[in-house]
């Protein structure tokens, strides 16, 4: 997924302070969704929901994301 990710694909994330979770779903032509991956991490470089680590929250959606694409 990360070498191309293709116009009928979704991802949320939930960043919060103790985790951050990712879903990927693919739109089909009917308009339903088909969850393709789902990925979650400890968070870290949050505190009290506030971001003071930009790296490590980064660093924290990227494993997230990663996870969802196995």
């Amino acid at each position: 997924m990360s070498e191309a990710v293709g116009e009928n694909m979704i991802v949320g994330l939930d960043i919060g302070t103790s985790k951050v979770v990712a879903i990927v779903g693919d739109i089909n032509p009917d308009g339903s969704l088909d969850i393709v991956g789902i990925g979650s991490h400890r968070s870290r470089g949050l505190k009290k929901g506030t971001v003071v680590n930009i790296e490590s929250t980064v660093e924290s959606i990227q494993r997230a994301i990663e996870e969802a694409e196995l």
